[in-house]
């Protein structure tokens, strides 16, 4: 039975040739998450740095 299924399923769950992909909720996801990342490092940055004197390695 699923393959009858799968022989019709073809036809109709094709979507609309005139629909184009718009990834704009990507694209904001992927915003908000560089967003959180770039906080967290300039948070973390501080928090380390924050209060001592500058130690040059090497």
């Amino acid at each position: 039975m699923a393959r009858s299924e799968a022989a019709h399923a073809g036809v109709d769950d094709v979507s609309g040739d005139g629909e184009e992909f718009d990834p704009i909720g990507t694209l904001t996801l992927i915003g908000i998450y560089f967003v959180i990342l770039v906080l967290s490092w300039v948070y973390i940055y501080y928090v380390e740095f924050l209060g001592r004197d500058l130690v040059v390695v090497g």
